[in-house]
C-alpha cells in the first residue's frame, strides 16, 4: 500500500507540473466554457443584444430648451403674409412674409407649440393657408435672426389663438 500512495504522489507532481494541453482549433468556445455548448453561448449573446435594442427603443424623456428665445419680451408683427404652416411634432412652424423697410420681402420662422398641446386648445392643422393676413406676437431670436417663439396669432376675423394657453381652458368657453 506504501508503494501505491508513492506512485499516486510522483504522478500528482509530474501531471501539475504540466501545463493543460489546447485544444484544437474551432473547438476554443468550448476551451473558454469548459461543458457548455456553444450555441448557448450564441442564444446568451443574441438576448443581450436584443434586450439592449429593446431598452434603447424605449423614449427618454426629452427637454427642450427655450434659450434661443427671449422669452417674456413679446414683441408685435402686424400684416404678416402666411406662407406655410407645419403641423408637425415636436413643434408647429409658421411662416410668413412682410414686407420689409427697403421694399424686399422679409421671411420669417415662428416655432410653435406640439400638435398635441395646440389640438387640445383649439388649433388645428387646417386654421392656415398660403396667403392668409395674420397679426401676431413672438418672442424673438437671441442671434438677431427672422423668427422666434410664436405667442398668439390674430386672425382676420378677429380671433386671437393663443400658444401658450393651459390645455385645461375650454377653448369654446372663454373664462373657463
Amino acid at each position: 500500500m506504501t508503494v501505491d500512495l508513492i506512485d499516486c504522489e510522483r504522478q500528482m507532481k509530474v501531471m501539475c507540473r504540466q501545463k493543460p494541453a489546447r485544444p484544437a482549433h474551432g473547438a476554443m468556445e468550448e476551451w473558454m466554457m469548459p461543458g457548455k455548448p456553444v450555441r448557448n453561448r450564441r442564444l446568451g449573446i443574441v438576448l443581450l443584444g436584443g434586450t439592449g435594442l429593446m431598452l434603447a427603443a424605449i423614449p427618454a424623456p426629452a427637454h427642450h430648451s427655450t434659450a434661443m428665445f427671449h422669452w417674456g419680451k413679446e414683441m408685435e408683427m402686424k400684416g404678416a403674409v402666411v406662407e406655410r404652416w407645419d403641423w408637425t411634432n415636436p413643434h408647429t412652424f409658421l411662416y410668413v412674409a412682410l414686407p420689409g423697410k427697403n421694399g424686399q420681402t422679409e421671411h420669417w420662422a415662428f416655432e410653435g407649440m406640439s400638435p398635441n398641446h395646440l389640438g387640445r386648445t383649439g388649433w388645428n392643422k387646417r386654421m392656415f393657408k398660403p396667403g392668409d393676413r395674420i397679426d401676431l406676437t413672438y418672442y424673438p431670436l437671441k442671434d438677431g435672426r427672422k423668427g422666434g417663439f410664436n405667442v398668439t396669432v390674430k386672425l382676420s376675423d378677429g380671433t386671437v389663438k393663443r400658444q401658450l394657453d393651459s390645455p385645461t381652458t375650454r377653448p369654446d368657453r372663454p373664462g373657463s
